[in-house]
């Protein structure tokens, strides 16, 4: 136990120092903090730690297992990703955010009660909230209050569902909930509200692209997989949310079709994505939980990228429509091709990760006799190959010269391309 340092808290407390440094050891100290971080995750060991006992309850701050490392894992090293693309953003404020949002999503991953979920899921909700009013514009900020207010409102279903939860179980600890409980219905309403599942999912698509440049990049990350994390422990084998998950995932790819904003299109693509998860949850099998907790873990990777590869276009040329864009393969040849990495691999492209984990879900969904199911699967599938593999990489850098003239990004934004390349 004395060997335990939890990540999410060194990250926490990690940001409060931040402000406080000289501008150069900041920067180096930036990339510091989530290396150490994702150090700390590969050194645990499966086990129990941090346990305080309060009126008669254990508030667990550490359990490890194999699903939480899986997550602690991906987490920490995205930290360090998003931290290098946005180095050269001069923002205290963005920065502690960031890392707040970070710390508290590596808080819950790691949380043995519900208790101390609720308190992680607040500082995540809020932490994220500022990257969005981080935008800087009047659309960031009517974004950023109704992101706000729809995390809270699902924080109130959530905590609701956690006391009634206590009161008849008479437990704090984190697992499954009894099927057909009020605890039961409010406890998930707050977790798929921040997995997106529509009718929840507007607060996304709304906010994500009103974002920083910078911030997306762990907007796009966090709450969504946080919220499939917390499903697979509680809510496995719940055949609702196999039905909840084909509607998102055709709900995504349908809405995307009419985006000509790339951000807004790549936000959908989140709602699509997280379909999967969400019904290899509701699955419940062995193969289908494999699968969601493998696709949350390739898609954290890819969907980051393709945030960065659209946001360093947006940073460097300054227009968000894809129809004003074109010809940027000759200014941002590095960029293109980086992103065309994420492209085929969000499109399940033979030898690409995405290939992998997505194949697993509609296999185990394929197995279990969902015939329906797996071929709205199938054709959200193909059109996310239609919009993220081709539409957005013709229309930015293949279509017609538009006449922008710019550079290629900066060398920390393409290093962390690279990396999550």
């Amino acid at each position: 136990m004395n060997n335990f340092i939890h990540p999410g808290f060194f990250l926490i407390i990690g940001a409060l120092i931040l402000p406080f440094l000289p501008h150069m050891i900041k920067k180096v100290y930036m990339l510091v903090l989530p290396a150490v971080a994702f150090g700390l995750v590969v050194s645990m060991s499966p086990g129990t730690y941090w346990v305080i006992n309060y009126l008669g309850n254990d508030i667990i701050f550490g359990q490890v297992d194999k699903l939480s490392l899986v997550f602690g894992y991906v987490f920490t090293m995205i930290a360090f990703i998003g931290l290098l693309y946005s180095l050269h953003v001069d923002d205290n404020r963005q920065h502690v955010a960031a890392l707040l949002y970070a710390g508290s999503a590596l808080g819950v991953v790691f949380a043995g009660d519900y208790f101390t979920i609720f308190i992680f899921w607040e500082i995540m909700a809020f932490a994220s909230a500022y990257l969005v009013f981080a935008g800087g514009n009047a659309g960031s900020v009517k974004a950023g209050f109704r992101y706000t207010l729809v995390h809270v409102a699902g924080g109130v279903c959530l905590l609701a569902g956690f006391v009634i939860h206590y009161v008849d179980s008479g437990s704090l600890l984190f697992g499954p909930v009894d099927q057909g409980t009020t605890a039961f219905y409010l406890i998930m309403i707050g977790f798929i509200t921040n997995a997106a599942v529509p009718p929840l999912s507007a607060w996304l698509s709304d906010a994500y692209p009103e974002a920083s440049i910078t911030g997306s990049v762990f907007l796009c990350v966090f709450t969504t997989k946080t919220a499939v994390y917390v499903l697979i422990r509680a809510f496995p084998g719940t055949e609702v949310l196999i039905w909840m998950g084909a509607i998102m995932t055709l709900y995504g790819v349908i809405y995307a079709t009419m985006e000509n904003d790339c951000r807004r299109l790549l936000s959908y693509h989140i709602i699509s994505q997280v379909g999967y998860m969400v019904a290899g949850v509701g699955l419940g099998t062995e193969l289908a939980l494999n699968g969601a907790t493998s696709h949350a873990f390739t898609h954290i990777l890819y969907k980051a990228l393709l945030f960065m590869g659209a946001g360093s276009v947006v940073y460097m040329t300054g227009v968000r429509k894809l129809t004003e864009m074109g010809g940027l393969y000759k200014r941002m040849p590095i960029t293109m091709v980086l992103y065309l990495i994420g492209g085929f691999s969000i499109s399940a492209f033979p030898l690409f990760s995405g290939f992998v984990s997505k194949s697993m879900v509609m296999t185990a969904v394929g197995v279990e006799g969902h015939t329906v199911v797996w071929l709205l699967l199938l054709f959200a599938s193909a059109g996310v190959f239609h919009h993220a593999g081709i539409k957005i990489p013709f229309f930015a850098f293949f279509a017609h010269d538009s006449g922008i003239r710019c550079k290629e990004a900066p060398w920390n934004m393409l290093l962390a391309m690279g990396i999550a390349a």
